[in-house]
């Protein structure tokens, strides 16, 4: 469930988005804490800050759409008092399903930022390219593997903890 490594060229850059990956990995360590996939995300504002925060609760809410990203981008747009997220960024410790890539997309974001590779549902290059196909009206600039093996890690923590229940 890792990237590759970046090159020193794109260190500087992986570095200065750790602290958000960071956040993003506590709100998916509440998550597993809840019996929730664990996932976690943030978006932050053109200047840095934490605009939203969430984490998979699909269990917990019974809601299908309960996945970390579209939690994070609803308080984000909430807290802007607009559905568009231009010049934002979305930090997320797993790479987005279609559902959330799609909304990536819709919501406008600048940047979409995850950790750990989805082999299996991945919609940001994986399984599916969503929010790089040329079709739609708008493509995210995408930064992959910030901290991948440390949201892979609680990943496969968190499923081989189920398969021990």
């Amino acid at each position: 469930m890792t990237e590759p490594r970046p090159g020193p060229e794109t260190a500087a850059v992986y570095a200065g988005l750790e602290p958000a990956m960071r956040r993003a990995l506590r709100e998916a360590r509440e998550a597993f804490g809840d019996e929730e996939v664990p996932v976690g995300a943030v978006v932050l504002d053109g200047s840095g800050e934490i605009i939203g925060t969430g984490r998979n609760d699909r269990e917990r809410s019974a809601d299908p759409t309960g996945h970390a990203e579209i939690v994070a981008m609803r308080a984000a747009a909430a807290s802007l008092g607009t559905w568009r997220l231009s010049g934002c960024a979305l930090v997320v410790t797993l790479e987005p399903c279609t559902m959330c890539a799609g909304a990536s997309v819709q919501a406008r974001l600048g940047r979409l930022v995850y950790g750990a590779v989805d082999p299996k549902a991945g919609a940001v290059g994986s399984l599916w390219d969503v929010v790089r196909d040329r079709r739609l009206n708008h493509r995210p600039e995408v930064i992959a593997g910030v901290l991948a093996d440390e949201c892979g890690a609680l990943l496969t923590e968190f499923f081989a903890h189920r398969r021990v229940r």
